[in-house]
């Protein structure tokens, strides 16, 4: 896309309201086609800062959404930190941020030609974007992934309320802000977010499945946590539990050595993928997730799918997923949630799983969209 075909783009813009209703399967594909006017396959440029060899939700919602866009006929053009020169993030050093300019990001993004244009993360690549479609009048959408302000208060002190300002004036500028549930919509709306749309996520159901449980020494009941060792995600909260059993955590981060020193007789497991991560699931028998402060939850869909019940908070994404649906219990007492979750049927937690697809969260996606014309 040159420059001159930049300046006489006009955004089209697809709006059917698209709030929940309690089913994952909304904003369907022919809602979506007719009002393209049976216009082709759509070329997207997805802008994000969270990229691999990072492993958390993002990427993997991402990576799942580029794979069945690309099935469904369109195509994805990621702009990730891996196209620049990059630098670790303070404190977490395995996170690169991209040294960029909006000047620079705007060849890149006219070399992509892209139809759509959606900006991901509040980092370096995603300001370079925003600046840019600003300057260029290009209509763009957003994504809302991660509760920022709950994380930096909790670790650094900084009034929740500032973050969200920061935040507010990020995705102002957006035509959309795509949000993965409810309860996050009603959040963001109170302070003072808006143009916000429901975007589901999905979860591969032939990769995690119900399994017989393993023989294995480990003592039974088996409570699992996956995901990122850090402090957001709250770990000393299941940690210092009084469970019988065995306590396993399978993933890595900034905050493993410490939590392995401090707590002993937990299993640490580290990174796990593929095969060797479904595995771990059909090893458990209860899933305990004890993060305040995730939007959605991939490996709580994970863990249903594998037939494994949830333990949590009564808290964004766990209420949203779990709620009244009998797949798991919420409670501010985790160890109560955690013993009761072992007497709820696997079949019911499979159910539940299977309403959350990836095809309907790509259909969402696409809905979405502002198309540049």
């Amino acid at each position: 896309m040159g420059g001159d075909v930049l300046e006489r783009v006009s955004p089209v813009i697809f709006d059917a309201g698209n709030t929940f209703t309690g089913s994952p399967g909304i904003g369907s594909a022919p809602q979506f086609q007719a009002q393209r006017h049976g216009a082709g396959p759509l070329r997207n440029a997805v802008v994000t800062d969270a990229w691999m060899p990072q492993t958390n939700g993002v990427v993997r919602t991402l990576m799942s959404l580029r794979d069945e866009l690309e099935t469904l006929g369109h195509t994805v053009v990621m702009v990730t930190p891996q196209d620049f020169v990059t630098i670790p993030c303070p404190t977490y050093s395995e996170i690169r941020l991209a040294l960029t300019t909006p000047g620079r990001i705007g060849k890149t993004l006219e070399a992509i030609a892209p139809d759509a244009i959606h900006v991901v993360t509040e980092g370096p690549l995603g300001l370079a974007a925003r600046a840019y479609c600003r300057r260029r009048k290009l209509t763009f959408t957003t994504s809302f992934h991660t509760k920022f302000p709950d994380y930096i208060a909790a670790r650094w002190g900084i009034p929740a309320g500032w973050t969200y300002a920061a935040l507010r004036w990020f995705h102002s500028a957006s035509a959309a802000t795509m949000v993965a549930t409810e309860s996050v919509r009603s959040e963001l709306a109170a302070h003072g977010f808006d143009n916000l749309r429901s975007w589901t996520r999905g979860v591969d159901l032939q990769h995690f499945h119900p399994a017989p449980k393993p023989a294995t020494d480990w003592p039974r009941p088996i409570f699992l946590f996956v995901g990122r060792v850090a402090v957001e995600k709250n770990l000393a909260a299941f940690l210092d539990l009084d469970l019988p059993g065995t306590k396993v955590i399978v993933g890595d981060g900034p905050q493993r050595a410490e939590l392995e020193r401090r707590y002993p007789e937990a299993r640490f497991v580290g990174r796990q993928e593929g095969e060797a991560l479904a595995a771990f699931y059909s090893l458990a028998d209860v899933f305990v997730f004890p993060s305040r402060t995730d939007t959605f939850g991939l490996v709580l869909l994970e863990a249903l799918a594998s037939g494994v019940p949830i333990a949590a908070f009564p808290v964004s994404g766990p209420l949203d997923l779990v709620g009244s649906s009998g797949v798991g219990v919420l409670s501010e007492d985790l160890r109560a949630a955690a013993l009761a979750a072992l007497s709820i049927d696997p079949e019911a937690c499979r159910a539940r799983a299977a309403e959350f697809t990836w095809h309907n969260s790509a259909q969402q996606f696409l809905h979405n969209l502002h198309l540049i014309r």
